[in-house]
């Protein structure tokens, strides 16, 4: 490892201990390390803004703009106002319950249309049933993005290190539906089953405020019915664009966009009004982290820790599958999995290469995706949709911090982590 590795492995431990610690914000945290490690010259110079694996990736910060545009153009209509009264009258109010409705909305929905956008969709429905209920968000919150983060390991589009490793291992929407989806399904249910007692203190049920939105008529939370129709329609259009991603080939970031501006179009919305929606300190982060991510790459830190990781068990193809899933799992949990898998895709496939069986060596693709999926949920920046969530959080008054979300993503990651490796060894290697 070049001597920069260090200089650059240090900068970022300093940024993500304040980062955990919340001693200063974080925007201005990976701002500052990211010029740190530009002035020491650390990153791949100006190539940080154009390499798609030493850089800034475009493509998730496009994708979180247009569809942080759309959802703020939906929201004008009353639609989450509505699916919120929809979701607490179906619940009754009760909030296990409750919870359980509002996750397996998210685990369903982000298979298809990947789990940051299903976050920005369901977030605000959530705030706004909590808000009614008069009960705290954050339990909701942090459980929806488990989920989703786990939901969306189910298909090639529903994780963005999910489309990288396809791309890379040549693996089909079928071929992740296949293999990755029983494994999915199991995990869920554990998950439903260990949030009775993972959030079984934040449960509070209001029967004062319950019966208040029991008597709510949830049709004259919508607003406006001919923009809602618009809207639908685009975002639908939108939808079959995720999921035809393989087909038209269209990046998913090109088809965002391109349904915020048509949405901006048939809504007649006021620019400046939906742009001041933006969440853009969860941009400008998702930037910086990527540039010092881009230092970590650059320096060859990443490329050290997975080639010593995977080279340590020689021809044990079983071994090699238990650390690529369990050291996925670890470091995918600290350095953001999307530019993680983007690092570490070359190295797999090098690897790969080399075992003489093709089903074992896709054993070893279905590895590293399962340990890079579920290692997501690890800590408050593990992941793309982790960020969202707490910019949205922050930004509706029910603020996250980082370690009330690690302290449940910790404990979710290492049990789906675990099953999975057991359902690698049980499906490709028993």
């Amino acid at each position: 490892m070049p001597l920069g590795g260090p200089i650059a492995l240090g900068i970022f431990a300093v940024a993500f201990f304040f980062i955990a610690t919340e001693k200063a914000d974080k925007v201005k945290v990976v701002l500052i390390g990211a010029g740190v490690m530009a002035a020491l010259g650390l990153i791949p110079g100006t190539e940080v803004f154009f390499s798609e694996h030493e850089g800034i990736d475009w493509n998730v910060i496009f994708l979180l703009l247009g569809m942080m545009i759309i959802v703020s153009i939906i929201k004008q209509t009353g639609l989450f106002d509505y699916l919120a009264i929809w979701a607490a009258k179906r619940s009754k109010g009760e909030p296990y319950r409750l919870m359980v409705m509002l996750m397996g909305i998210t685990a369903i929905a982000s298979p298809f249309l990947d789990n940051v956008t299903t976050i920005m969709l369901v977030a605000p429905v959530t705030v706004v049933v909590c808000n009614r209920l008069r009960i705290a968000a954050q339990p909701y919150l942090i459980a929806e993005v488990l989920a989703s983060n786990i939901g969306g390991a189910a298909t090639l589009i529903g994780d963005p290190p999910n489309i990288i490793i396809g791309s890379r291992a040549g693996l089909t929407f079928n071929d992740f539906l296949a293999n990755m989806a029983p494994i999915v399904v199991i995990t869920f249910i554990a998950f439903v089953l260990l949030t009775r007692v993972l959030f079984r203190k934040s449960f509070q049920y209001n029967p004062e405020h319950v019966a208040a939105v029991m008597a709510l008529q949830e049709r004259r939370a919508i607003t406006d019915v001919k923009l809602l129709v618009r809207c639908l329609v685009v975002l639908g259009v939108v939808v079959i664009g995720f999921v035809l991603h393989s087909v038209v080939h269209l990046e998913p970031s090109i088809v965002a966009l391109l349904g915020a501006g048509v949405m901006l179009l048939v809504s007649k919305a006021e620019v400046g009004g939906v742009l001041r929606d933006v969440e853009w300190p969860t941009l400008v982060f998702f930037m910086g982290l990527f540039v010092m991510v881009a230092g970590l790459v650059h320096t060859g830190v990443i490329e050290a820790m997975g080639t010593w990781a995977v080279e340590a068990f020689g021809d044990n193809y079983f071994v090699a599958a238990t650390a690529l899933l369990f050291g996925s799992s670890i470091l995918g949990a600290f350095f953001d999995n999307i530019p993680y898998v983007a690092t570490m895709a070359p190295v797999v496939e090098g690897v790969v290469a080399e075992v003489p069986d093709p089903e074992t060596g896709r054993a070893l693709w279905w590895a590293f995706a399962l340990g890079a999926d579920f290692g997501g949920n690890g800590t408050a920046v593990a992941a793309s949709a982790n960020v969202v969530a707490i910019g949205i959080a922050a930004r509706t008054g029910h603020p996250i911090s980082f370690w009330q979300f690690t302290k449940y993503g910790i404990v979710v990651t290492f049990l789906t982590t675990v099953m999975a490796w057991v359902y690698v060894w049980l499906r490709y290697f028993m």
